[in-house]
């Protein structure tokens, strides 16, 4: 099943040049930003849009020649532009947007600028959760295997930044989320992977069927030379899998008659030519049952692209997780904090409200879809309570009411008080908040930050 180590970049196509060109760059978060440095290195005449009158490198970016129009969208320069790159948080129905593609203006998104220029191969992981931990994992086992890798996508370093350190040997590990995919047209993935599929993101996309749609768009530039890598466990991802690329599959739960499961506490691989173990779970020091499920699949998908059972034991052995997920902060009193931040919908809370027992979740924000009725299941089996926030706390008091007790806090210094008072003295506070964070915070890191900074202004007291 391990893929030979040659180029797969598909069938030639001419070179993509911007040089002379002029460029709009739609949105200025960390992906709008090296898009727009990107785009002038090539020769592009750059301008970076963005409704906010203050974003993060304003000065570096002038001196590199992207002109900055900020506080606003100028209609007109959108429709003089020669092309537009949008940012991932730029929704593709933005007025100005739909205005300039009836021009007939080329829109893309900051992920198929970026992907247009790789001279490596594309390794691509998206799902609706655990796709942060996963991206991260792969990319650690394949450097430990000896392999040169850069990690980035929709985690860390956009994909632009990496260009230019791009080489036919460099293998980008990308994680690429539902608004990256949309907007994709060429992106060709050596190795995709759908890690899973649940309802999420509901405020952009329009319902779950064109949610499953954008995910299923890392499949659609595949070729019989590549790779998909499905989970067996979840219908929903094998129903997407469609394409002409050889299919991999994996799973946490149960043996298969091809692909990587887990028998007897190690993750091993079934062919038509027998099977070998690939890594003993054992190693892996990562927190919550949920977890090996990211474990095997980071297997799977390392040990397609060449790496060796020695470097991808040693890596799991190395890696502890991320922040912001399933991070351990601390204890006071018998009490235990751990904060999931990143656990932005219903399906990722209830995963992580199960890798415990006597649970205080502390859960909302800005709702972003799901059933907050779904957690109902997970709190009564290991929930003492839950405290609810943000813009959101009405829906999560109203379907929780009558499962487990519920308190609502004002903020989050008053979430953390009242859920240690909850778990007192044995429990364990649980930020999983199923909702994103923009009501209260500029993103999950923020407001995973502001929890721990929380947890230990209550340890000092």
């Amino acid at each position: 099943m391990t893929a030979p180590h040659t180029s797969s970049r598909g069938p030639a196509r001419p070179p993509f040049s911007v040089a002379g060109r002029t460029v709009l760059v739609v949105g200025a978060a960390r992906s709008g930003r090296a898009a727009a440095e990107l785009l002038v290195s090539r020769g592009a005449r750059v301008t970076l849009t963005d409704r906010a009158s203050d974003i993060p490198d304003a000065d570096r970016l002038r001196r590199n020649g992207v002109v900055l129009d900020l506080g606003g969208h100028d209609a007109a320069r959108f429709t003089g532009a020669d092309l537009i790159v949008t940012s991932p948080g730029v929704p593709p129905e933005l007025p100005e947007l739909v205005a300039a593609g009836a021009a007939g203006v080329l829109v893309m998104g900051e992920l198929e600028l970026a992907s247009r220029w790789l001279q490596g191969r594309i390794i691509a992981i998206t799902g609706t959760k655990g796709k942060s931990t996963t991206t991260t994992l792969v990319g650690k086992m394949l450097e430990a295997s000896g392999r040169t890798v850069l990690v980035g996508g929709n985690i860390g370093v956009p994909l632009s930044a990496h260009v230019d350190q791009s080489t036919p040997e460099t293998l980008h590990v990308v994680e690429a989320s539902s608004f990256q995919l949309e907007t994709t047209d060429t992106f060709h993935p050596w190795i995709a992977a759908l890690l899973n599929l649940s309802a999420d993101h509901l405020d952009r996309h329009p319902d779950l069927a064109a949610y499953a749609r954008a995910k299923q768009r890392v499949f659609a530039n595949q070729g019989p030379e590549d790779w998909r890598v499905l989970n067996a466990d979840q219908p929903e991802t094998l129903a997407l899998g469609l394409g002409a690329a050889r299919e991999v599959r994996y799973s946490a739960t149960g043996p298969l008659d091809q692909g990587v499961y887990v028998r007897d506490g190690i993750v091993r691989q079934r062919t038509s030519e027998g099977e070998v173990a690939l890594v003993p779970l054992g190693v892996a020091r990562l927190p919550g049952r949920h977890m090996t499920s990211n474990v095997v699949a980071a297997t799977a998908i390392s040990h397609l692209a060449g790496a060796s059972v020695n470097g991808m034991t040693a890596a799991l052995a190395a890696f502890t997780g991320l922040e912001h997920v399933m991070e351990q902060v601390g204890e006071i009193g018998g009490v235990r904090f751990v904060n999931d931040s990143k656990a932005t919908n219903v399906d990722a809370a209830a995963r992580s409200i199960e890798s415990f027992d006597g649970v205080v979740a502390i859960v909302g924000g800005k709702y972003k879809g799901g059933r907050f009725e779904d957690l109902a299941g997970p709190l009564r089996a290991h929930g003492r309570a839950v405290v609810a926030i943000g813009e959101a706390r009405p829906l999560v008091t109203a379907a929780l009411t009558g499962v487990v007790p519920v308190e609502e806090a004002a903020s989050l210094a008053d979430a953390v008080r009242r859920a240690h008072a909850l778990a007192a003295p044995d429990g364990v506070v649980l930020l999983a908040p199923a909702c994103s964070s923009f009501d209260m915070f500029p993103d999950y890191a923020a407001r995973g930050r502001a929890f721990k900074a929380e947890v230990e202004k209550l340890a000092r007291g």
